[in-house]
């Protein structure tokens, strides 16, 4: 039976001493509870209270982490079926596969535009997590060249792809101290793979066509002594794939069933086209990979899954912002007018849209209104002449401006006296209530 948080706290030695990385042994009991974290974190509790927390605490989704240098991708640690229910927690990680039987070169060149990919989408950077390393030659030494290829112009986290448990270990040698994931370990191999993966300290795949199957594999190789699994379904079409992850994810968070409590490893790279490809990558996305391997590096389909990752692994208790500050359109110059808006993304794009479509050049001034429309912030005391004149102040605008004209959303002219106060020598302009209309707006009246 679940512990409350009451229950968990009062087995802990409530020092507070912070070493689990929460402020309080209060904090860090409620996480236990709600499953996002792990006993092992505290360095204090007994181990009378360690057998009757264990069960309890354990999180129904393991968290594994892949490590390479100064980067790491999270899966695991999730807690509810339904993004609305509370939120999902660590973002499934997306992966380039690449083979050893390409030409070191080409395979170099690929990395490197992939690793170098970045886009920013409302002010986030967003760009593509690690590489996935496929023993395509079934060669030992070549895997491992290939590898340190990889290494050469990467230093993101690596899956390590192939069932021979010889060449995955050679493979092992040039990112010696890392944190990989092997891919994988089946029916013929596990003992060996096993083997493999607890001498290296990597995680590995279990590969299964059946739950049955999945199930019993995961449990042989915990019995072995190997706690950092990924669940990798040999299935690869839309309707299985989606029923194999859907199992999964319940049996892991509504039974409490341990042998499936960990993340999923999908593969849409396998699919016979692109566009097969992209879509298996959507939907593992939403449900409920927590590793995602493409063979496609192409910008148009990278930033569709990223943007969609996003949205996705944000909280639904909040409305998705955009990070405040000046956006510039069209090439202003210190001249051009300044307009304010809020940092809703939905006011956001809307607003920025119009302004870069009517070609005439302006500063964009976004402020922080915790993520709120116009009005909404207004009435809720978030987006007032004072805040507007504080983001003015913190992004220099005085200074980088030399004809100061500042244009306030229409809903909103009340403030129009309020900040003529607050910025003494800025024309304050009240502009149109709709976006739409901003495009008319500045070629007749700025």
């Amino acid at each position: 039976m679940a512990l409350s948080g009451i229950q968990i706290y009062q087995l802990l030695p409530q020092t507070n001493c912070k070493e689990c990385g929460f402020p309080t042994c209060m904090a860090f009991a409620m996480k236990l509870a709600a499953k996002q974290a792990e006993l092992a974190a505290c360095p204090y509790v007994s181990d009378e209270a360690k057998e009757k927390l264990s069960a309890a605490a354990q999180p129904p989704v393991r968290l594994i982490t892949l490590k390479a240098d100064d980067h790491e991708v999270k899966a695991g640690n999730e807690t509810v079926l339904f993004r609305h229910e509370k939120k999902f927690f660590n973002k499934p990680g997306l992966f380039v596969r690449v083979r050893d039987s390409e030409p070191l070169d080409a395979l170099k060149a690929r990395v490197a535009a992939a690793d170098a990919y970045r886009v920013n989408y409302v002010g986030m950077d967003l760009g593509l997590d690690g590489f996935a390393v496929e023993a395509a030659s079934g060669d030992a030494a070549t895997f491992a060249d290939a590898v340190s290829a990889v290494r050469e112009v990467s230093e993101r986290p690596l899956m390590l792809m192939g069932r021979d448990p010889a060449v995955i270990a050679a493979g092992l040698k040039p990112i010696d101290g890392e944190v990989p994931l092997i891919v994988g370990a089946d029916a013929g191999n596990w003992e060996a793979m096993a083997d493999v993966a607890k001498g290296a300290g990597a995680a590995l795949a279990v590969i299964a066509d059946t739950l049955d199957g999945m199930v019993a594999l995961s449990s042989r190789l915990k019995d072995k002594g190997v706690e950092n699994l990924v669940l990798a379904p040999a299935t690869r079409r839309l309707g299985s794939s989606l029923g194999f992850y859907t199992q999964i994810r319940r049996l892991a968070l509504k039974k409490n069933f341990r042998p499936l409590g960990y993340p999923i490893l999908a593969v849409p790279g396998d699919a016979p086209d692109e566009a097969t490809e992209a879509l298996l990558a959507a939907q593992a996305i939403a449900k409920y990979a927590g590793f995602v391997v493409l063979d496609t590096f192409a910008p148009e389909l990278v930033y569709g899954l990223l943007v969609l990752r996003e949205n996705l692994y944000t909280d639904p208790q909040k409305p998705i912002q955009v990070q405040p500050g000046v956006y510039e359109f069209n090439s202003p110059t210190p001249e051009s007018p300044v307009l304010v808006t809020t940092n809703f993304s939905i006011t956001y794009f809307s607003v920025a849209n119009e302004v870069e479509g009517s070609g005439l050049p302006a500063h964009l001034l976004v402020t922080d209104a915790e993520g709120m429309s116009v009005l909404t912030a207004w009435a809720a005391g978030k987006f007032d002449a004072e805040r507007i004149a504080k983001a003015v102040k913190e992004f220099s605008l005085n200074d980088k401006i030399s004809r100061k004209r500042i244009v306030l959303p229409g809903h909103v002219a009340v403030l129009s006296g309020e900040l003529e106060e607050e910025l003494p020598g800025w024309e304050v302009r009240v502009g149109p209530r709709e976006a739409v209309d901003i495009p008319a707006f500045m070629k007749q009246a700025l």
